[in-house]
């Protein structure tokens, strides 16, 4: 096992890229599993082309959190690269190997083109977030300024991507994980459902214990992205950002730092929604806004939510 590498796929309605994502991972690692969240297309279909690739089909989406566990929990490998769908490797996984062996390491992140073939900047090497860049966010000021210093500094501007680096956050679309360390961290948190900020989540709890994270450009893959996220309605999209924003905060920040953050929220929306409804957009402005103001209201004055603070992390099991 100690020398074994394995590749898990979390696959949700992607039967599109799957394939060619399959095609280039399988000989590249020992063992490939795909974790299907209850897909209504071709996804299983597609899987089954290739015999040496093991299928774990959700009945329901379990979110990306949940299936990410089981699919590490399936490996016989310490080295577990997690792949998305849309990902296609175009080198070895062995650089990523050889990172992941240095002492102290947690995994290794490789380096992600999208299809104009440029590295995909602002995405795939962040900074950890602290409370104020979330703020930033969640006002929209990083779009209206992208260029402020809080969203320079956490989007890593100036990254040489052309060299190994130690870094903070890597993007959970080509990260490989030692599978020992994934579970002394107590895996990926199922509470971040359906997806967003459970691979943040992970990273934060495993700089906490002293792991390291590092970025290998030797190892690299085409990225398409966001083909699972484009089958969400806008008003869902806002709910489980925001509501995972938050979850995700109630872990690694102070309660005065939430409840600033859950008025960020409450302001961020508000302003979102006047700027749709002069745009003309009518109802859909307004899609999960409520629930949103709601949720975030229990964060501002509370500092967190009953029963959704995240500390610690998901469990799991072997």
């Amino acid at each position: 096992m100690a020398d074994r590498t394995a590749a898990v796929v979390v696959a949700y309605f992607s039967a599109g890229p799957l394939a060619e994502c399959l095609e280039a991972v399988v000989s590249r690692v020992d063992q490939t599993i795909v974790v299907d969240n209850g897909s209504g297309d071709d996804t299983l279909a597609v899987a089954a082309r290739w015999p040496r690739v093991e299928v774990i089909a959700n009945p329901d989406n379990t979110g990306f959190a949940a299936a990410a566990n089981l699919g590490f929990m399936a490996a016989r490998a310490e080295f577990v690269l997690l792949l998305n769908p849309d990902a296609v490797l175009t080198t070895s996984v062995a650089p990523l190997v050889d990172a992941c062996r240095r002492p102290g390491a947690a995994g290794a992140a490789g380096l992600l083109l999208g299809n104009d073939g440029l590295p995909q900047t602002g995405f795939q090497i962040r900074r950890l977030p602290d409370w104020r860049v979330l703020a930033f966010e969640c006002l929209g000021l990083n779009r209206v300024w992208p260029g402020n210093p809080v969203n320079r500094r956490y989007r890593c501007h100036g990254f040489d991507y052309s060299r190994p680096s130690r870094i903070e956050q890597p993007a959970g679309a080509m990260w490989m994980i030692r599978r020992s360390v994934w579970q002394a961290c107590g895996g990926f948190d199922s509470r971040f459902w359906p997806l967003w900020f459970e691979d943040v989540d992970l990273a934060a709890r495993m700089a906490r214990a002293g792991y390291q994270t590092w970025y290998e450009p030797e190892s690299a893959a085409r990225h398409s992205g966001a083909h699972s996220i484009s089958r969400l309605e806008p008003g869902d999209r806002r709910v489980f950002w925001y509501g995972n924003l938050l979850k995700f905060a109630c872990g690694h920040f102070r309660p005065w730092q939430v409840r600033l953050l859950g008025g960020a929220v409450i302001a961020g929306v508000a302003v979102r929604v006047l700027l749709e409804t002069l745009a003309g957009k009518g109802g859909r402005a307004w899609s999960g806004c409520g629930k949103v103001v709601g949720f975030a209201a229990t964060y501002l004055l509370f500092g967190r939510a009953p029963g959704t603070a995240v500390s610690g992390g998901g469990k799991v099991s072997d």
